[in-house]
């Protein structure tokens, strides 16, 4: 079986984290291939695919940011009055171009709207929510919501430390 991952949307902590962690389960534990999808959604367009196996999931845990790159392409939305291509029937021909049997969608509530679409057409998605606002309907928390609450929570403390200081 082969499996493409992506992450897409912006940044939180932690997205590296899962890619190791999807990636490694899926390699270890059920013999799959993995592939990563650069830029998102964006990298189904552009057919921008590689494989990833155990050495380029090293050194991953505490690496900010994501290796895949991310974008904000939305491939289900229409522009007024431009003619467009078909975004979703390019995607799903690079899909199946790479035999991929399903894809990994690690993101928020755009990215997550558009695997369902794209799993309303077929293909098998397994979305991974992410999200520092900790807003897509289903879950109790999201992974990169603690991070990013204890870190304004220590600059706002910081802040109003160094503000009574300073009198």
């Amino acid at each position: 079986m082969k499996i493409g991952i992506l992450t897409s949307g912006g940044d939180c902590p932690g997205i590296n984290a899962t890619i190791r962690g999807v990636c490694k389960t899926a390699i270890n534990h059920y013999g799959m291939e993995v592939y990563g999808i650069h830029s998102g959604f964006r990298g189904l367009l552009d057919n921008d695919i590689v494989p990833l196996d155990e050495s380029s999931l090293t050194g991953l845990l505490n690496l900010g940011g994501t290796i895949l790159g991310t974008s904000r392409e939305k491939p289900f939305k229409r522009k007024a009055g431009a003619v467009s291509e078909n975004k979703p029937a390019i995607m799903l021909q690079t899909i199946r171009e790479r035999g991929l049997d399903c894809i990994v969608c690690i993101g928020g509530n755009g990215t997550q709207k558009t695997a369902n679409l794209l799993s309303q057409i077929g293909l098998n998605v397994i979305g991974v929510p992410k999200t520092i606002d900790n807003d897509i309907w289903g879950t109790d928390i999201t992974f990169g919501f603690n991070t990013a609450v204890n870190i304004a929570t220590e600059s706002v403390s910081y802040t109003h430390l160094r503000a009574h200081e300073t009198k």
